[in-house]
């Protein structure tokens, strides 16, 4: 009997590496519920989102390993399998970090001091943006083929690519806001705490930049 999964996987793997992408975004918008859940001390809630995390995560793991394992070896593309895989595994960083991210609040129970509350919900806000416009672009890429990474088209997903850079930009500064603000008031919480929160925004803004990272390498594809 054959394995589900690889009816996915036809001549051409764009389509499963797009499935990818989108389990993937999905995995990270997750994120959004978990931070909710978190600021409001409800772990209950935020337990159920981790378990949904891990269940989008393992998920995309699927969908890597079957990829990998059926990608062909000798593709008529303008782009090579290495390629590909290095953008697969770009991809999967998003959401190992969505899990990670989760998991760590999960398992210390922590606590977002309120003073930063709504900036750590607009950093998680904004890094999960990122994602959805690295989604958007890797869509495109099944078009990019077929014009030959030529035309209109390389221009269109330029222009999805500059927007990608422009949203990273947004995270990145609200990363560091929260930083500043955090350090105004960190003397009033256990400094182990802080540590762990500290990792935390850098973890968020991490999830960003990795997102940034997948159209950073459709970049490169296309000044092939």
């Amino acid at each position: 009997m054959s394995n589900p999964l690889s009816m996915l996987f036809g001549k051409s793997p764009i389509k499963p590496l797009q499935e990818h992408m989108g389990v993937v975004s999905q995995c990270a918008g997750e994120l959004s519920d978990f931070f909710k859940a978190a600021i409001a001390s409800d772990w209950q809630a935020a337990e159920a989102t981790y378990d949904r995390i891990c269940v989008l995560e393992n998920k995309a793991d699927d969908i890597k390993r079957e990829l990998r394992l059926h990608m062909p070896k000798g593709m008529f593309m303008p782009v090579s399998r290495s390629d590909l895989l290095e953008l697969l595994t770009v991809q999967d960083n998003i959401a190992n970090r969505a899990r990670d991210i989760a998991g760590l609040m999960l398992g210390r129970h922590m606590a977002i001091p309120e003073p930063v509350q709504e900036e750590m919900r607009n950093l998680v806000d904004a890094a999960i943006t990122v994602t959805g416009q690295a989604l958007k672009i890797i869509n495109e890429l099944d078009e990019l083929l077929e014009t030959g990474f030529v035309g209109r088209e390389v221009d269109f997903v330029e222009s999805l690519i500059s927007e990608l850079d422009d949203k990273e930009r947004v995270a990145d500064v609200l990363e560091r806001t929260i930083r500043h603000k955090l350090f105004a008031i960190e003397k009033d919480y256990h400094p182990i705490d802080m540590m762990f929160l500290y990792d935390i925004i850098e973890k968020v803004g991490g999830l960003a930049n990795r997102a940034r990272r997948v159209g950073g390498r459709l970049q490169t594809l296309v000044a092939r």
